[in-house]
């Protein structure tokens, strides 16, 4: 007997296997590569089919979320394929534990999370993306940047004592380091690792760099409060961390607790550092600015 409730329930789960059949249909159109093309196109075909089981039971046709199908398609295309799937079948483990209170009511549900496992297993065998294959030399750089420049932004602020000057000589220190980093990442790619092109390793590592620092800069040229700015540049540092961190933990499976905290500790740990030194180095040299 399915009560009213249980009909509002296994609507909203056609609502979203409708939805995500839509989305990976989608998405296989807009694959270049044929073989995942294949897979999306046949988890689509999963969906579809989850979809008329739930209809069988609801008696009743229920049209997809257009926003939710704008939304993934637009994280797919933003961020890539890896972390917006990765993303959606997160969302995807929840209706899955929903699915286990249904199982003596409807018949179907053993066959739809089994489905659902392979979904995930097929995924992981599917996506193999560039940004992620280079997601090494992108943490080098991002890595370095936060933590070189925070302390070096920290001992500037209080050794200069002027936001024009602190900004100009962290640009001019980040973007030689930026140049420094890519060069090294170019030979280390060049000897040790044949799968990767020392090109790009070089490019993702220098453009990360590249990009942290002019975030991490932009208060200074935006303020003049020496406090702010500093204030407002470790801000930034822990946006992020934390954004960064979220994405390889969604796109490879990671711990994100772990490493923001690792992360955020070390950039801030040299941060203070540098700031003792730097008010040090003012006091001793009698430096006036």
């Amino acid at each position: 007997m399915i009560t009213a409730e249980l009909q509002e329930t296994l609507l909203t789960f056609q609502r979203n296997e409708i939805t995500e059949y839509h989305i990976y249909r989608k998405l296989a159109a807009e694959t270049r590569d044929p073989d995942n093309s294949k897979v999306l196109r046949d988890i689509a075909d999963d969906e579809l089919r989850h979809y008329r089981d739930w209809q069988k039971h609801t008696g009743q046709e229920v049209a997809p979320s257009r926003f939710r199908i704008w939304w993934h398609y637009l994280i797919c295309r933003l961020f890539g394929l890896t972390f917006g799937i990765k993303l959606m079948e997160r969302g995807e483990e929840g209706a899955q534990a929903s699915y286990e209170s249904l199982r003596e009511t409807i018949p179907e549900v053993d066959a739809i999370v089994r489905d659902e496992n392979d979904h995930e297993n097929a995924l992981i065998d599917l996506l193999d993306e560039e940004r992620l294959r280079y997601i090494g030399s992108i943490v080098l750089g991002l890595n370095d940047a936060l933590v070189e420049l925070t302390g070096a932004l920290a001992g500037l602020t209080f050794a200069l004592q002027n936001t024009r000057l602190v900004a100009l000589t962290g640009l001019i220190t980040g973007i030689a380091a930026a140049l420094s980093m890519g060069a090294s990442e170019y030979l280390s790619t060049k000897t040790e690792d044949r799968d990767k092109c020392p090109v790009k390793a070089s490019v993702y590592t220098g453009l990360t760099y590249v990009l942290t620092v002019a975030l991490l800069i932009l208060p200074y040229l935006v303020f003049e409060d020496l406090a702010l700015c500093l204030g407002s540049t470790l801000g930034l540092a822990v946006i992020i961390i934390a954004a960064f961190n979220y994405y390889v933990a969604v796109a490879k499976d990671l711990s994100f607790k772990g490493r923001f905290l690792e992360m955020t500790g070390l950039s801030f740990a040299v941060a203070a550092v540098s700031f003792l030194i730097g008010l040090g180095l003012r006091a001793f040299l009698s430096v006036d600015v």
